[in-house]
């Protein structure tokens, strides 16, 4: 094997910061706020639909699109929350979580030297993947300190070679949302080209301060060229089962199924079955928002006597903080540091950077319990 010269896809890809953190975290004990996981319970109701599923012998293959329930609630779902229709049939896929999907939509566009555009800091996959099918990031960095796309400069890298754009809202790591304003600009600016939006809204329930999620699917020339991507793990505190889907019309579905099918094929059967029964009653995901604004509210309240200042989070269940009263550390560096002097886990904002770009800031997870969020807090405010 030491004689096989392997042609590296990835060869300057690292570690994503979020294994790195956590690693660290379990090694030296530290409450860890790194990784974006709930720690408190699922629902009873959830967890008791997929034992009746698999009680019930609900465990062989699901079709390749995914349970037809569960995408006929998905459509419910996007017609009473945005005015969207989409055919369940056609246009809806569930997949092994918002990742598999991004990967797929991605994959079944992106050709050699096609141009794609990301926001910085964006969520670690999307280059990736765009490296890996010969694709080329383009970036356009997002103006502290709220996180607000310039317009100007995205109309500047926008050529003859742009395939792609990935927007992400609410946005990891940063949580601040796009307004109706940005979406309509993104849809005028794509008007009349060939360019193909992925539109990451996998935090969509999350949303505070009575603020509204503007789904690419509100906005009908934009949605025509979009694929919406979300998470019922995020949605309902399941990260571990991997659940997601994406919706486009149906033109774009087409080759994003004919790729699917060679990627996972099907995803869980039972938890798509249990899932589909959650869905019929809309506040399982209507009060997802007021319970994580509590939580960020109660995070906030907790460290206000700290000298970290926060970035206030306007969706996700992240509170990025500003530490340069504190230190001149790099942001890597002082997150080593709070680890292994102080036992709190976080993530630096930098590694979402492709040049590593330093502006003395951490993301927090706060969906926590509050014996969680007290421990954190209790230590973050003698910092």
């Amino acid at each position: 094997m030491d004689s096989i010269k392997a042609q590296h896809k990835l060869g300057n890809t690292e570690t994503s910061i979020f294994a790195i953190m956590s690693q660290m975290s379990e090694k030296h004990n530290a409450i860890n706020l790194s990784q974006g996981f709930p720690n408190f319970p699922i629902s009873t109701e959830l967890k008791n639909r997929v034992d009746y599923y698999i009680s019930n012998n609900y465990n062989q293959y699901a079709p390749m699109p995914g349970v037809l329930r569960l995408r006929e609630n998905i459509s419910k779902m996007f017609e009473y929350n945005h005015g969207a229709k989409y055919n369940p049939d056609k246009e809806i896929t569930i997949t092994a979580g918002a990742t598999q999907a991004l990967y797929t939509a991605i994959s079944a566009f992106i050709r050699q030297n096609d141009e794609v555009i990301i926001f910085e800091p964006a969520y670690d996959s999307y280059a990736p993947v765009v490296a890996i099918n010969g694709g080329i990031v383009k970036y356009s960095t997002l103006s502290l300190p709220n996180y607000r796309i310039n317009w100007d400069q995205v109309e500047k890298l926008i050529n003859n070679k742009t395939r792609m754009i990935i927007i992400n809202t609410p946005h990891n790591p940063t949580g601040s949302i796009l307004s109706a304003d940005d979406m309509k600009k993104l849809e005028s600016i794509t008007r009349n080209t060939d360019i193909i939006i992925i539109s990451d809204e996998v935090y969509e329930h999350l949303v505070f301060d009575n603020n509204t999620h503007h789904s690419a699917a509100r906005f009908k020339e934009l949605a025509s060229r979009t694929f919406i991507i979300g998470s019922f793990g995020k949605t309902f505190h399941a990260t571990g089962w991997k659940t997601g889907f994406a919706l486009a019309p149906e033109k774009l579905m087409d080759e994003f199924r004919k790729l699917h099918q060679f990627v996972v094929f099907a995803v869980n059967t039972p938890v798509q079955n249990a899932i589909a029964d959650f869905l019929n009653k809309r506040e399982n995901y209507l009060s997802l928002g007021s319970f994580y604004q509590d939580k960020r509210d109660y995070f906030l309240n907790k460290i206000k006597n700290s000298r970290f200042k926060p970035i206030k989070s306007e969706g996700t269940y992240f509170q990025v903080l500003d530490y340069s009263n504190i230190s001149n550390e790099k942001e890597i560096n002082f997150a080593t540091h709070l680890v292994k002097e102080y036992g709190i886990a976080s993530v630096p904002i930098s590694p979402f950077y492709h040049k590593k770009n330093d502006n003395k800031l951490l993301r927090f997870c706060f969906a926590k319990t509050e014996e969680t969020i007290n421990k954190a807090a209790e230590i973050l405010c003698k910092i």
